[in-house]
């Protein structure tokens, strides 16, 4: 992977090294199984155990050894078997590589949830802490990229709060699903393992506190794997839609919010008053890249009977790609929003632009409440606004002077009707449900 993406934190879960101890620690449990039900002694089982270190058993040896064998776990249980002595005799027993290394991949996912569990709590505040300092912000609301009617940017951080907070229940949801090892041989049987079989499995899985495939086949069922990228690329997805909220508002002509710009960064090689939103916008590319894994992902599912390797190539790039990539995107979006410039005075310059037009829904509703029907009053407003915009007059002079308009509202209601503040509807009510919800 290009080195300019990715923390280090989870770049380091799929390291070589730390590939290469999950895998270690695999084999260290299902030792420790075989002696729990007998098979092996204890004194195996430690001195296998002992051995199942990267200090031991080093990525330079497995790699030496794999150029001779041409199989990565082949060449592990070889070396791992070597630096325990004469309880290497006991290494892998009853294993398949799938074994292995799915249940090393489990161990894996597990942690990438945990930290990505953590970044989106984080992200989350960032949204509550924004929709509770922006309650009363007053800006446009956008349909098909036009003014609506006055939203506040609280709400619009409310929004995204809630959103996100999906993504952590999502995340928890899916992680007993997505979480489970498998231990039962070449084809799901077991027959290796022997009568106790399904106790070596479910004590190893307890050990790495893992779920168990309940009825796997050569490997662990590729749906799991399917829900994880898919929830994986929601998550990107999101985040790629709270950028590109970002991107639109701070386009010159609407300049309501801006990235933080550092006084010695610079947008362009010879524009130099150009301020762009660099992160936003390398949060939408990569978003995209993860969604791309999807495709693959599904494919993977479909394998000859108890399995074959087509997927195996595939899940090498995917699942760490995915993994570091979507980490990444959460990171960066925090950051944007974390150190966001709102520019409340342009939010009022841009609703005052439209010299009225935001308001006529409520000037509609007003004259609905005063009695009006509703569809004369859609009817009148309309015509009104219609007048407004062809003689480029703000819609409360031409309200004010309409009789029908004034049979129901006098010229200080209309005022009051077309000021954006007053029509927020149940805005506050919103974010301090969302508020209350997200805490914890």
């Amino acid at each position: 992977m290009d080195f300019r993406y990715g923390r280090d934190e989870m770049k380091a879960i799929f390291s070589e090294e730390s590939r290469l101890q999950y895998l270690l620690d695999v084999e260290a449990a299902l030792a420790c199984a075989h002696a729990g039900v007998g098979n092996i002694s204890g004194r195996d089982a430690v001195a296998i155990t002992n051995a199942a270190r990267v200090k031991v058993v080093s990525v330079d040896d497995v790699r030496k050894e794999e150029e001779k064998t041409k199989h990565d776990i082949a060449a592990l249980v070889r070396v791992l078997a070597k630096k325990s002595g004469p309880s290497g005799a006991y290494v892998h027993l009853g294993a398949t590589s799938s074994d292995i290394n799915d249940t090393a991949t489990a161990l894996q996912v597990k942690e990438v949830i945990r930290i990505l569990n953590k970044n989106l709590r984080d992200l989350k505040k960032i949204f509550v802490d924004l929709a509770r300092k922006h309650k009363e912000t007053v800006m446009l609301g956008r349909t098909h990229g036009l003014a609506a009617v006055p939203i506040t940017f609280g709400l619009k951080m409310a929004v995204f709060a809630a959103e996100t907070n999906r993504h952590i229940k999502r995340l928890k949801q899916c992680m007993p699903r997505i979480c489970v090892g498998k231990m039962l041989g070449a084809v799901g049987t077991g027959a290796s393992l022997g009568k106790g079989a399904l106790i070596i499995q479910k004590r190893m899985m307890e050990e790495l506190e893992l779920g168990v495939e309940e009825a796997p086949t050569q490997i662990v069922g590729r749906d799991r794997y399917v829900e994880f990228i898919s929830v994986m690329a929601g998550i990107a997805t999101s985040m790629e839609k709270f950028a590109t909220e970002v991107r639109s508002l701070q386009r010159t002509e609407v300049g309501e919010v801006e990235e933080y710009f550092g006084r010695e960064q610079l947008g362009s090689s010879t524009m130099a008053q150009k301020r762009n939103p660099i992160t936003s916008e390398n949060i939408c590319g990569l978003a995209r890249v993860v969604r791309g894994y999807i495709h693959p992902t599904y494919e993977n599912v479909l394998l000859w009977h108890e399995r074959d390797l087509t997927n195996s190539s595939a899940e090498r790039f995917i699942i760490p790609h995915v993994c570091i990539l979507t980490d990444d995107i959460v990171a960066k979006t925090a950051k944007v929003y974390s150190n966001l410039i709102v520019n409340e005075e342009r939010m009022l310059e841009n609703i005052e632009a439209t010299k009225g037009q935001a308001m006529v829904e409520a000037v509609m509703t007003a004259l609905a409440k005063k009695g009006m029907d509703r569809q004369k009053a859609y009817k009148l407003t309309r015509k009104c606004a219609g007048w407004a915009r062809k003689r480029d007059e703000h819609l409360l002079d031409v309200l004010r002077r309409d009789k029908m308009v004034l049979r129901y509202l006098t010229g200080w209601e209309i005022e009051k009707t077309m000021d954006p503040a007053n029509y927020l509807g149940s805005s506050k009510k919103i974010i301090a449900n969302i508020v209350r919800k997200s805490r914890g």
